[in-house]
């Protein structure tokens, strides 16, 4: 059956086209499985809560925009009553009520590994024009817009904050008491009582109340202003979009923009731990996310119950931490063809969860052909990383492209390129880089204090736990270009490593007899060969099959022109000689922690013959993520 949503149309009607919902909410209480609802041309201010799940796959509920037509939901609502306090300062008063249960301009953005530096921040925005403001936190600093914020990210080397510069000439303050909100705000030579301005006030635009609404799709539609909360890992992640502790989410041909905090969420609901590290305050979150993993397998954490889900083709741009976001709830599904960026580029707060895309135990999830640019970090995998295949992306002018942290693997990064000057964090074990284009620099670190979770293979089953003790990563026909002003490209960071599982078996036996001492004493093997240096870029001293050319910089560039984006660079001659044969299950040797083989998530053996444009390699073929790079000035349509 189908509903029909208009701007014209009335919640007494009977949904059809002739006589349309005028709300989707309503369409959505009345959708049941098969149904689809198509909603027509208009801006709708609402927090649309599917209340029904599909039943299967093709038994799913639909919604989407009606052919040609533009929607756009929005999590705001438009302010004409403001009056002028003195010069570019305006003020409206609302009632609390007006805002229900939920007033973003009292909720603080809080939670685990949320780091707070002088400044509270909160869930609400102002807008003017579509152009989101910054938050100050006193109405003396609205009459200063030459003010520069206390803007933060993560220090690259370390991990701790750092001050950035940011003009904020357009501020807003709030001021909450037990009946009224007040909002002020400096909008210069704007009138807010001629212009469009909005504020935040509903957490989601389209997100379940309840869990357990599987197999829904969302198509076509415009999402923006919404006033989510950080979203960690430990706690309820809601987004301005998401599934909420589902299975079989379609997400596609979306554009979601101006989340405060998350844009999409696959992620883990409140019942298995909300933010205890940071109310309770007495144990570490790394010990209350442990408890997470196991309180979600005690309540059904599995491939039947969730995930599984599809988030393709959107668009997601300008939101404070996230681009998509999950936890447990991410579990065997696939990402692909999304473009991200502009993510926690605003910097009005600072925490270690935030990325473009940022996943913990993406089990089985398949990353690939995303374009991810301006972000403060663009994807990182964060906790049982196994089974995950990160393949075909595209990262450039991140503060860092990627990083895996606390995962034993297996997981694969295949033809994807790095372009930033900063490329990879890698505090794993059990990858393999294969095919890859890094320009920027390498950080690889052991985690000798922090135990997590492996699986059984293709499996939420929890199978044993381990310290990353570095390495059992391999490095296959990828290309380093090294760049002097960013030391630590390519391999050599593994120089003491063994290159075998014999080897690294036979000199932890020759150690005096014990137990786990023995194995923090012997670094695990790395399988490292065939790759391609240039410019500096440093190889494995026991690297014996590689390209080595130090004084020839290609100059990998990212360039858009229009839609389009090229990769240029030019390569010397040598490069048409060195020649890689392709990697699959039986040449990329099993992870030894997990004890498990790098395959794909139907326990099939994988085969790494695709590039990134979509072209079938011979089995012999060049280096790097595009099989046609040459010799000599290159330039190729990678999106």
């Amino acid at each position: 059956m189908e509903y029909h949503v208009s701007k014209t149309g009335s919640d007494q009607w009977i949904g059809s086209k002739e006589k349309p919902f005028l709300s989707i909410n309503k369409a959505a209480f009345s959708a049941a499985a098969g149904d689809t609802v198509i909603v027509h041309e208009g801006i709708y201010r609402e927090w649309v809560n599917p209340a029904h799940p599909g039943l299967s796959d093709t038994r799913r509920i639909t919604y989407q925009t009606a052919e040609g037509e533009k929607v756009i939901i929005k999590g705001s609502e438009q302010i004409t009553d403001w009056t002028r306090v003195e010069d570019s300062i305006w003020k409206t008063e609302l009632p609390n009520a007006f805002f229900g249960d939920y007033n973003p301009y009292q909720l603080e953005i809080f939670g685990d590994w949320l780091v707070t530096i002088k400044e509270t921040k909160h869930c609400g925005d102002v807008y003017l024009n579509g152009m989101s403001f910054y938050e100050v936190t006193s109405y003396k600093e609205l009459l200063q817009p030459e003010i520069r914020t206390m803007a933060m990210d993560l220090w690259i080397n370390h991990e701790v904050p750092v001050l950035y510069p940011e003009q904020t000439a357009y501020v807003w303050f709030a001021e909450v008491t037990a009946d009224t909100t007040a909002i002020y705000a400096n909008f210069h030579d704007a009138d807010p009582t001629k212009e469009l301005v909005e504020i935040n006030v509903r957490r989601s635009c389209f997100y379940p109340v309840q869990t357990g609404i599987d197999y829904i799709t969302v198509r076509g539609f415009e999402m923006s202003q919404a006033a989510t909360p950080w979203a960690p890992p430990t706690a309820d992640q809601p987004g301005l979009l998401g599934a909420n502790w589902s299975k079989g989410w379609i997400i596609e041909n979306n554009i979601i923009h101006d989340s405060k905090c998350s844009a999409i969420s696959l992620g883990k609901e409140a019942s298995t731990g909300h933010n205890y590290r940071s109310v309770r305050k007495d144990k570490p979150g790394y010990l209350y996310q442990l408890e997470a993993v196991f309180s979600a397998e005690r309540n059904g954490w599995s491939k039947e119950k969730i995930g599984s889900h599809k988030v393709r083709y959107n668009t997601i741009y300008d939101c404070g931490q996230n681009g998509i976001v999950g936890h447990l709830g991410c579990v065997f599904s696939e990402i692909h063809h999304n473009h991200i960026y502009n993510i926690a580029q605003k910097r009005e707060y600072w925490g270690y969860e935030i990325a473009g895309i940022k996943f913990h135990a993406a089990i089985d999830t398949y990353i690939h052909h995303n374009r991810i640019h301006n972000c403060s970090l663009g994807l990182w995998s964060d906790w049982e990383t196994q089974g995950t295949r990160f393949s075909s992306n595209i990262f450039y002018d991140n503060t860092r492209d990627f990083f895996v942290e606390v995962s034993h693997g297996p997981y694969i990064v295949d033809h994807n390129i790095f372009a930033s000057s900063y490329s990879l964090d890698n505090m794993s074990q059990g990858g393999a880089y294969i095919n890859n284009l890094v320009c920027g620099k390498m950080n690889q670190h052991k985690i000798l204090d922090r135990s997590t979770q492996y699986h059984l293979p293709h499996s939420t089953k929890v199978k044993g736990f381990s310290f990353i003790y570095g390495g059992d990563d391999r490095f296959i026909n990828n290309i380093f270009a090294g760049n002097a002003d960013q030391p630590g490209i390519g391999t050599s960071h593994f120089d003491a490593y063994t290159t075998s599982l014999d080897e690294y078996i036979s000199s932890v036996d020759k150690l005096i007899p014990c137990d786990s001492e023995k194995f923090t004493e012997v670094e695990q093997p790395v399988y490292i060969h065939h790759n391609a240096y240039f410019n500096g870029a440093v190889a494995f001293s026991r690297e014996t099959i590689k390209l080595q050319n130090d004084d020839f910089d290609p100059a990998f560039t990212i360039t858009v022109e229009e839609s389009d984006v090229y990769l240029t660079c030019t390569l010397p001659k040598s490069f048409d000689t060195f020649l890689c044969v392709n990697q699959t299950t039986s040449s990329l040797q099993r992870v030894r922690i997990a004890d498990a083989d790098f395959e794909n998530p139907d326990g099939t053996p994988v085969t790494l013959s695709v590039d990134l444009c979509g072209i079938e390699k011979s089995s012999d073929s060049a280096p790097g993520p595009v099989s046609c790079l040459k010799s000599g000035f290159n330039k190729i349509r990678i999106w």
